[in-house]
């Protein structure tokens, strides 16, 4: 659950957005168009890999991707998104960087008192302002209240209710300074919009599973989609912690010590959902496998691997209707969609 008012807003007309999702090795890209009542779409996709030249620092290599990424959405989508709307102009646009692009930090911010009082969205807000803490040098690109339980049961709807105790999960992720001026510089002169609106991978990840599988309460979500892993610990419907996986040597071995770390805080639950490229998502399950992760939940019966499939998610009848099969894509068509939709903001 997310409380960004400021970035999905209901209107009666339709939406077309630009989409760009920053990983690690590559960028993506599309456009996508809401409307209500209807299910949305991804009109055009495009994916490049980031590829370093001899003596060029990442950031510069990233940024040349990005910069022919919205070349191709200028000259290629917006013509799809003409066909589609009668107008090739996006209304804004979303941006979703990953790991090394930004650092993200998840806090949980506690109030307790002896006496009943009532939750306020001053109270959520006065929570963000804690978690929001700018390091030198750093941009703060995104900052979402990602839960509030009362009385320690999460609720969806919790201001002007009573209690005694509430916490609030808050995430904030900061960017390099420097690099966000020439990203948002870039995308600006490619289409013209002012207001860019930036979310965390690791948010949009944890926001979109839910979403997607909102009975799962309890998961593990581990991102292989790049040359970067990740791991998401979710408990009680609440992201608890996150973690960046370094391979220094065996794959499986740096994913075990990866689960062990988490599993000497929080019992494990026995659902992992699994983030792959689709043409890779049988090799890194048997690698999953591989690692032996059996012995960290002292059982016989193994977790349960769930496989996130694009393709599923991309079908006339799935969540997104996508002209191709991009995972991060349809994730951030899932997460605009829904709070577009939402009447609890």
């Amino acid at each position: 659950m997310s409380f960004l008012k400021r970035l999905f807003h209901d209107k009666a007309r339709g939406e077309s957005v630009v989409l760009i999702d920053i990983a690690a090795d590559s960028v993506g890209g599309g456009y996508a168009r809401f409307e209500t009542g209807k299910q949305s779409a991804l009109l055009y996709v495009r994916r490049l890999p980031i590829e370093t030249r001899a003596g060029e620092q990442p950031a510069e290599a990233m940024l040349r991707a990005l910069k022919v990424l919205g070349d191709a959405l200028v000259r290629e989508g917006a013509p799809e998104l003409r066909r589609a709307t009668g107008s090739g102009s996006a209304d804004s646009v979303l941006v979703s960087l990953d790991t090394p692009w930004q650092e993200t930090n998840v806090r949980t911010e506690r109030i307790e008192r002896e006496k009943p009082f009532t939750f306020t969205p001053s109270m959520a807000a006065t929570a963000l302002e804690r978690a929001r803490a700018v390091p030198p040098g750093k941009r703060l690109a995104d900052e979402s209240l990602i839960g509030i339980s009362l009385n320690g049961y999460e609720t969806r709807r919790p201001y002007g209710k009573t209690a005694r105790r509430a916490s609030v999960v808050a995430l904030s992720s900061f960017m390099d300074e420097t690099v966000a001026e020439s990203m948002a510089l870039s995308v600006r002169d490619l289409f013209h919009i002012r207001t860019i609106r930036f979310i965390a991978g690791s948010s949009l990840r944890y926001q979109a599973v839910r979403a997607l599988f909102e009975h799962e309460r309890d998961a593990l979500i581990f991102d292989a989609a790049g040359s970067l892993a990740s791991l998401a610990l979710v408990r009680g419907g609440l992201l608890t912690a996150l973690s960046d996986i370094t391979v220094a040597g065996s794959w499986e071995k740096a994913v075990m010590d990866e689960f062990a770390t988490l599993a000497k805080r929080y019992p494990l639950p026995r659902t992992i959902f699994l983030l792959a490229r689709e043409s890779e998502m049988d090799a890194v399950r048997e690698r999953l496998v591989a690692a032996n992760l059996n012995s960290l939940w002292l059982a016989e019966r193994p977790p349960r691997i769930v496989p996130v499939i694009a393709s599923r998610l991309a079908g006339e009848t799935g969540r997104v209707r996508a002209v191709a099969p991009d995972l991060e894509l349809i994730f951030m068509a899932t997460l605009y969609q829904q709070h577009r939709s939402a009447k609890d903001f």
